[in-house]
Parts: C-alpha cells; sequence; structure tokens
C-alpha cells in the first residue's frame, strides 16, 4: 500500500503591504500532481511445490483443469476433451485420514465413473497405460478401459451409490463403496460392496490403476454377472461408442 504523508500546516509571513491581510494566514503546501506521484506496488512471491494445476470453484460444483503443456496444444487439447467437471466433490473419509485436494479430485472423478457419469476429461487424469481390473475384468490401456466405463450406461438402467468412505490416503488410497444397481431390460437389482484401490504415478497426478475387490457376496443367478461380462475388456470396444471429443461427449448426456 502506498504511504500518504500529510503535510504541515504552516505559518506564512508576508512583508508585503498590499498584502496584509494574509499575514499569518495558515496554507498547506499543495500535493504534487497526479503525474508525479508514485505508488509502491507490493511484492508477491508465489511458493508452488507441485506442477500449475488450476481450480475453479463454485457453490454447486468443483472443476478443476487438468496440467497442460506450455505449447500450442493447449489449446486444443482443452477443446478436444472439454472442461473437467467433478460431480462427486464431497469425499467421505474415515477418522485420521487427510487427502491432499488433488487426491479429492481424483477420488472424485473415480466415484464419477462408478456411478456412470464418464467423460472425456475425467479419463485425461488415468495414464495412457493405465489399468481397471474387477473380478470378471481386466481393462489394461485408454483403447480397453475408456469403452469399460462408458459400457456401464448400457448395461445398467440405475447406479445408486449408498455410501463410500477413504480408508486410506497413502498410495493406493483405499475406500471401502458399496453400490446397488439395475440391469438394464430385465429389472434385475444387484448391490455391491467393494474395496476400491486407486493407483496413483509417482507424481501423484494421474491414476496408473484402480481395482474394484468385490467383498460382497453375488447372487448364485448369473444374470448380473452376465451384465457384466458384456461390458468387459473383451468385447466393450467393439460395443460401445466412445466419444472422440467433447462435443460428441456432451451429445451423450456426459460432461
Amino acid at each position: 500500500m502506498s504511504e500518504i504523508h500529510l503535510l504541515p500546516i504552516l505559518s506564512r509571513p508576508l512583508n508585503n503591504n498590499n498584502n496584509n491581510h494574509l499575514i499569518n494566514q495558515p496554507y498547506m503546501r499543495p500535493f504534487a500532481p497526479q503525474s508525479t506521484r508514485t505508488i509502491a506496488k507490493p511484492t508477491l512471491t508465489a511458493v508452488r511445490s507441485a506442477p500449475i494445476t488450476a481450480f475453479r470453484f463454485n457453490p454447486t460444483s468443483f472443476t478443476f483443469t487438468p496440467k497442460t503443456n506450455m505449447s500450442s496444444s493447449t489449446t486444443s487439447s482443452s477443446s478436444q476433451y472439454g472442461e473437467l467437471k467433478v460431480e462427486n466433490t464431497n469425499i467421505n473419509t474415515a477418522p485420521g485420514v487427510d487427502l491432499t485436494s488433488t487426491q479429492k479430485t481424483l477420488l472424485g472423478s473415480v466415484l464419477d465413473l462408478f456411478a456412470g457419469r464418464p467423460s472425456l476429461a475425467k479419463l485425461q487424469l488415468w495414464t495412457d497405460d493405465a489399468t481397471f481390473t474387477d473380478p470378471i475384468t481386466i481393462a489394461e490401456g485408454r483403447k480397453q478401459y475408456e469403452p469399460q466405463w462408458y459400457g456401464l450406461q448400457k448395461a445398467f438402467s440405475e447406479i445408486e451409490r449408498k455410501s463410500h468412505e477413504v480408508t486410506s490416503g497413502g498410495n493406493p488410497i483405499e475406500m471401502d463403496m458399496t453400490t446397488r444397481y439395475v440391469v438394464k431390460g430385465i429389472n434385475k437389482e444387484q448391490t455391491i460392496s467393494s474395496k476400491v484401490k486407486v493407483h496413483l504415478d509417482a507424481a501423484g497426478e494421474k491414476i496408473v490403476k484402480v481395482e474394484d475387490l468385490w467383498n460382497g457376496d453375488m447372487d448364485k443367478d448369473s444374470s448380473f454377472k452376465n451384465a457384466l461380462r458384456k461390458v468387459n475388456a473383451n468385447t466393450v470396444p467393439l460395443a460401445v461408442k466412445v466419444p472422440k471429443n467433447a462435443e460428441e461427449d456432451a451429445k451423450m448426456g456426459n460432461q
């Protein structure tokens, strides 16, 4: 903030007889013209321990813009995948578990995926060679795991996450989750309780593996497993369309 000095009020003696009425009248030295004033600007120092990552907040959603290389591809990359909007921003944690802002963003995006709310921008938080596994699926690489998440919309008419709690903030991040599914077409309902492990890269910025370990009892009826098999890594790339860009993604009701 610039400093403002109050100038002293002086008494100016005048000997000119024509100005006797001004003798001993106080006067104030005029301030410097605007053009000659200088205002000291504060020096701001920012300390970063990680690459720049932009966050934007509003009352209803949490928006995260993934870090991109400062090159000519920055604009095209953003327009191609769209702006990442994480819907699940309220991450429940067990006592003593603390998460960084980046971890919360990554977990929120994973919860969105399990709820059947994929988007290209969310899947850009995964490395190209990342892996997704559950008891009936091993999806390795982007060409397999992306259709896996988009395939949930085709397999189930309802997906309801009943509860979740992060039990470990390490690497992998561990989370207990209970989700209710309704199989499309046959209205078969199934609730699965599972332990989800989210593995991050060395920088802690991207997902390299997600394990969905079911610990709930499955029905002896195979209809539910068959529904999941229809979207497993072997068939889903052929049966499920993955949008090519943000415009197609939005038309499919994602983002």
